[in-house]
């Protein structure tokens, strides 16, 4: 993989060339102030000042007599322990308000590449929509995933010669509430061919997939056709992409082939081999039985970051579970 590659996958690239396949989407180029606030690990977890002044978790109680306790009285000769002003950035915020309000009042939020998928749990509706810029900073400062964009965007090159791009990118996407996670997919495409999709949401089975999965793979072979295989300058990567239930296909996001990229029902040899056969056709997968659902993101952890082989510690949690679960069933009480 080359570093033109990985930059030809960020959302500020692609998004102006099939802007009219894809989700709206709003993007304003990052201070580096707020880059160096998402990378700040010393101190306390401090939500910038907001300007307009909205609150990103606006059901907090507050208690005056508690905060009493983190107050230092003037002349207490202690103003070294004084908790530190938290950041502000005006303009940005200023920006993300109009972007918001022109995407229909609510959105989502990735960065060049990647969306905060693994800090949904901090939000207060649990999802990643946002209605503030207050909301998007809670999301983006509790990510660890976003450190792969941050630090390691390129650690998989072979002409490794930036450790960060030049600038950061935040992409505000229109939220769509009645999207299902079900209709996403995943195409990985080799030397400009589409040689297999995969269902995107792998931890849950959804047995009307089953009926409508050949319907689904025509409209996607139509859309790679018409729409990408000519116009995206790569010869190898992924794409994403939403079935809408009038099977329009809308673009989503594009990932290199390889490295980071998640080949979710796939394995990479897979997806090489079935390239590799002649007259090779396209491989379409889905979770067919509930007992083929993958682990993800319900455990508040991105599925790219799992590691649930041999030997893992998912592995050993699993083991130990099953052990537990033999010793209650062998038990005298699990008679009853």
């Amino acid at each position: 993989m080359k570093q033109e590659e990985v930059n030809l996958c960020q959302i500020q690239e692609w998004y102006p060339k099939f802007k009219s396949v894809s989700i709206k989407t709003l993007i304003h180029e990052l201070p580096e102030s707020f880059v160096e606030y998402l990378l700040d690990d010393h101190g306390p977890f401090l939500l910038p000042a907001s300007v307009t002044n909205e609150d990103a978790l606006p059901n907090r109680i507050h208690n005056p007599e508690e905060e009493e306790d983190y107050q230092v009285s003037e002349g207490s000769g202690d103003e070294a322990e004084l908790p530190p002003s938290p950041p502000s950035f005006p303009e940005l915020e200023l920006k993300v308000k109009e972007s918001i309000k022109s995407l229909g009042g609510a959105v989502f939020a990735k960065l060049n590449w990647s969306a905060p998928k693994d800090s949904a749990w901090i939000s207060t509706t649990g999802t990643l929509r946002c209605t503030s810029f207050s909301e998007i900073a809670l999301l983006l400062r509790s990510s660890d995933s976003l450190i792969h964009d941050l630090c390691h965007a390129y650690d998989s090159c072979c002409d490794k010669s930036l450790s960060r791009p030049p600038n950061f990118y935040l992409a505000l996407r229109k939220w769509y509430p009645s999207l299902r996670p079900e209709m996403e997919f995943r195409c990985f495409v080799r030397d400009r061919l589409l040689v297999g999709i995969s269902q995107r949401e792998v931890t849950g089975f959804y047995p009307a997939l089953l009926e409508k999965k050949r319907g689904i793979e025509a409209v996607i072979m139509e859309f790679f056709l018409d729409k990408v295989s000519e116009t995206f300058e790569l010869e190898n990567y992924t794409f994403d992409v939403y079935v809408t239930t009038d099977d329009r296909v809308k673009l989503v996001d594009f990932n290199p082939w390889g490295a980071f990229t998640l080949p979710l029902l796939f394995t990479w040899e897979e997806l090489e081999q079935n390239f590799a056969e002649e007259g090779h056709v396209v491989e379409f997968r889905i979770v067919e039985t509930q007992s083929a659902v993958r682990p993800g993101l319900k455990t508040a952890v991105p599925y790219d970051y799992l590691d649930y082989g041999p030997g893992s510690g998912w592995d050993q949690f699993l083991r130990n579970a099953d052990q537990e679960l033999q010793r209650q069933i062998r038990s005298p009480e699990a008679g009853g």
